[in-house]
């Protein structure tokens, strides 16, 4: 199984060597580079693209939530840690869906604790789905919807059949349209112009980042501090859900 490639960054020397010492000690991790700045961070980021970077958030060039808001629109499934001395940035943190946040000083205990969890999310197990109420009756309700879009996009124009619309995300700055059939689209529109030509019935915005298709969903399960991890129907793609979309979505499903 290849190792969790991790990305660390902070402008104190004394504190990147803590964390290059934690991501050398935790198993199944390999440390691919460090950043002594926000602007460095993005430009090793595009570079070695790793699944988890562990950051502070006072850094000079960009901020560490400057960097998150970049990184997930060019991956939202990045793995973001947050270790800083200032516990005001929480809320801030929690915006850009940190998977957690380690206040300094922070026990070494608590950071590994931190990795495992992640480990285990991106290379353990599954782990146990958190249910929606009642999901097989209310999904099997929900009438597929009848229709066609045009698809303007680098190769051309397609017209596709909307209920094939497996999920609509950000992907390396881009808007792709995911089909049922593994098909993608990387589309002009932005996330909010999609959001508004999908059928509302049929169609859910977990996340900023992710639109997907109610009918395909298969299972949530929890995904770090804040999100949740949702997995649809014949997938390997899978998209995230804040915890208050996941609220709302059980309200659809109630």
């Amino acid at each position: 199984m290849n190792p969790i490639r991790i990305l660390i960054a902070d402008d104190d020397a004394g504190m990147r060597l803590v964390m290059r010492k934690l991501a050398q000690s935790a198993e199944g991790y390999e440390l691919v580079g460090e950043a002594e700045d926000g602007i460095a961070l993005i430009r090793l980021y595009d570079e070695l693209r790793p699944e988890v970077v562990l950051m502070d958030v006072e850094m000079p060039g960009m901020t560490g939530i400057e960097c998150a808001r970049a990184i997930q629109d060019r991956d939202p499934r990045t793995v973001l840690v947050f270790a800083t001395a200032h516990e005001e940035y929480m809320a801030s943190a929690f915006e850009v869906y940190a998977f957690d946040y380690l206040v300094k000083p922070f026990r070494v205990e608590r950071a590994m604790q931190t990795l495992q969890r992640i480990r285990e999310r991106l290379r353990g197990p599954a782990v146990e789905a958190v249910e929606m109420s009642r999901q097989p009756e209310v999904a099997a309700a929900v009438e597929p919807v009848q229709g066609r879009m045009m698809l303007k996009h680098r190769d051309g124009v397609s017209f596709i059949d909307v209920p094939d619309i497996a999920m609509v995300m950000r992907e390396n700055r881009s808007t792709v349209l995911l089909m049922k059939d593994g098909v993608r689209y990387v589309v002009g529109d932005g996330m909010a112009e999609l959001d508004e030509r999908l059928p509302d019935d049929t169609f859910f915005r977990t996340h900023k980042s992710y639109i997907v298709n109610l009918n395909l969903i298969e299972s949530i399960a929890p995904y770090g501090r804040w999100t949740f991890v949702v997995k649809l129907k014949g997938l390997k793609d899978d998209a995230l859900i804040t915890h208050e979309r996941f609220e709302e979505l059980q309200k659809r499903f109630a």
